[in-house]
Order: structure tokens, then C-alpha cells, then sequence
């Protein structure tokens, strides 16, 4: 994680900047008279594809994680490396693990036919995000829109400013205040591992070598992810209910079924045990706190006004 030394006046209104500045420039009805469609065209495709495979919804709301939080939600984790940046697709976080580019390339193809240079990609990820939540059974939200396309993209930023599975509490609490979010909006938004898998390599320490652990969970665990090899072997970071978006991640946690050690981290004895033993009683409060949480992560750093393109491929720049 990259820290910078300001004072903690500067960052405060610095924040203010980054949110206040986004909320005035993005509206909902961004694309009211000059794309009518945007929102229902994204939403279809993402239903279609959710029901096609379960799975995809978790990846496309990844996406828009992974965008957002390497320089703002400008869709540069969407570029190809080029002869004059590296993009961020080959970043430790990302490389054999981001997905759901396909999804993203369609809506863009759909909409690029039905109102040419309008709709951004970084707006597609955003609402694709969204609708990827609603269609697995959880909250939804009023996404803003009007975001620009960044021109670049950067691969030690992606590598340096995304949080790690193998991060402990304070680790993570520091990732997500670095980009103006509280320890509960951290929580909140780790909830959205209620939906989605993860690779053996990534968990692998956990099951073996943790003993924070359920004893039948690790059993049933190790049974997919060997000791050695099987590292691509995929697991529901969500056991419970791994294709409905719901409070059983934090219930897992609670029982001490957190697949991932980050995960576990939440409750683990440290200052977020509240927090997680209230969501694993009721959704309501978590589907509320999740999706103001969403909302306050679209609107990092957007490209507005003249700066950035409305890509026409949201692989590359025009």
C-alpha cells in the first residue's frame, strides 16, 4: 500500500474534494435524452449473464472494485497493454483472476450500436455492478452517472492500492481509509464476498496453517485445495449460500468459516466483532450500510466535464 505524508486536515478536505466534486458533476438521469436504453440494455445483459452462470455476477461487481480503487472508476482495469502504458490486467490482484470482460464488451458493442459515443465503459462497470447484485437477490442502489474513460492505466497502482487476501485487520482498515472509506464501510463492503469464488493459492495458508478455523470446515476445504498443487482449484468464498447475496458470509464468520484470512480478520477478536455479529444477525442493516457503501465507491475520483473519452472499445483507448 502506497502512504503519502499529509496532514490529516489536508486529507479530510481532500476527501470533501474528491466527493463532493463527483456527487455535483454525476446524475442519475445522465443518459435520459441521449441514450434512453443505457440502463435497461446494461441490466438485461447482466441478467442474461448472471443466469447463464451464477458466478458472473460476483466477477462483474469485482471489476468495478478493482476499477474504483486504482485511480477512480475511469474503466482503465478494462485496457490492454499498449506500446506506451502497461495495463493493470496482468497486476497481481487481477492476473488469472478478474473476469467478466466479455460481459462488459457486449453492453458496450449493444450500446455503441444503439446511441454511438455516448455511454462510458466506466458507467457500464458501475451500473453492471449494481445490476449484478439486485440479480443475485441483494440490495440495489441509484448508481450516478456521467463518468468519463481514463486514456491510460497503471499497473503499479493496481498492484500497490488493492487490498490482499492475506491482509490483517489493520492492514485493511488502512487500504480502505487510504480511499476515504470508515472500518464499517470496509465491512460492509466485504460483505460482497457473500457472492463469488477464490482460487486454492489464495486460501491455501488459511486452511492449513490457521487455527482460527471451523475443524469440519478445514476438512471439507482441504478436500478441493491440496497441500501442494490445485492451485487454480476454485472454492465459494460463501459456502453457505456462495450464488445468493445475503448475510451468510458474516454468519460464516461468526462460526469461523472464513475462507480467506482477510476475511476472518473481521472478526477475530478486533474492533469490527460488533459490526459483524450484527450483519449475521439481520440483512436489513447490511443491505443498507452495503449499498450506501457502493454508491460512495462509484463516486472515487471520476473523470468528468472534458477529461478523459467516452471509449468506443473499452479495451483500448480512441
Amino acid at each position: 500500500m502506497a502512504f503519502y505524508s499529509h496532514s490529516s486536515m489536508f486529507c479530510f478536505f481532500a476527501i470533501l474534494l474528491v466527493f463532493g466534486d463527483a456527487s455535483a458533476q454525476l446524475s442519475p438521469i445522465y443518459y435520459a435524452k441521449t441514450c434512453p436504453r443505457a440502463l435497461s440494455t446494461i441490466q438485461t445483459a447482466v441478467n442474461n449473464a448472471v443466469v447463464k452462470e451464477h458466478r458472473m455476477g460476483a466477477s462483474l461487481l469485482r471489476l468495478h472494485f478493482h476499477d474504483c480503487f486504482v485511480n477512480g472508476c475511469d474503466a482503465s482495469v478494462l485496457l490492454d497493454d499498449t506500446s506506451s502504458f502497461t495495463g493493470e490486467k496482468t497486476a497481481g490482484p487481477n492476473v488469472d483472476s478478474l473476469r467478466g470482460f466479455e460481459v462488459i464488451d457486449a453492453i458496450k458493442t449493444s450500446l455503441e450500436n444503439a446511441c454511438p459515443g455516448v455511454v462510458s465503459c466506466a458507467d457500464i462497470l458501475a451500473v453492471a455492478a449494481r445490476d449484478s447484485v439486485a440479480a443475485l437477490a441483494g440490495p440495489s442502489w441509484t448508481v450516478q452517472l456521467g463518468r468519463r474513460d481514463s486514456t491510460t492505466a497503471s499497473l503499479s497502482a493496481a498492484n500497490s492500492d488493492l487490498p490482499s487476501p492475506a491482509m490483517d485487520l489493520k492492514d485493511l482498515i488502512s487500504t480502505f481509509s487510504s480511499k476515504g472509506f470508515s472500518t464499517k464501510e470496509m465491512v460492509a463492503l466485504s460483505g460482497s464476498h457473500t457472492i463469488g469464488q477464490a482460487r486454492c493459492l489464495m486460501f491455501r495458508g488459511r486452511i492449513y496453517n490457521e487455527t482460527t478455523i471451523d475443524s469440519e470446515f478445514t476438512k471439507s476445504t482441504q478436500s478441493n485445495c491440496p497441500i501442494t498443487g490445485g492451485d487454480s482449484n476454485l472454492s465459494p468464498i460463501d459456502a453457505t449460500s456462495p450464488v445468493i447475496f445475503d448475510n451468510a458470509y458474516f454468519r460464516n464468520l461468526v462460526n469461523s468459516k472464513g475462507l480467506l484470512h482477510s476475511d476472518q480478520q473481521l472478526f477475530s477478536g478486533g474492533s469490527t466483532d460488533s459490526q459483524v455479529t450484527t450483519y449475521s444477525s439481520g440483512f436489513s442493516t447490511f443491505f443498507t450500510d452495503f449499498a450506501n457503501a457502493m454508491v460512495k465507491m462509484g463516486n472515487l475520483s471520476p473523470l468528468t466535464g472534458s477529461n478523459g473519452e467516452i471509449r468506443t472499445n473499452c479495451k483500448k483507448i480512441n
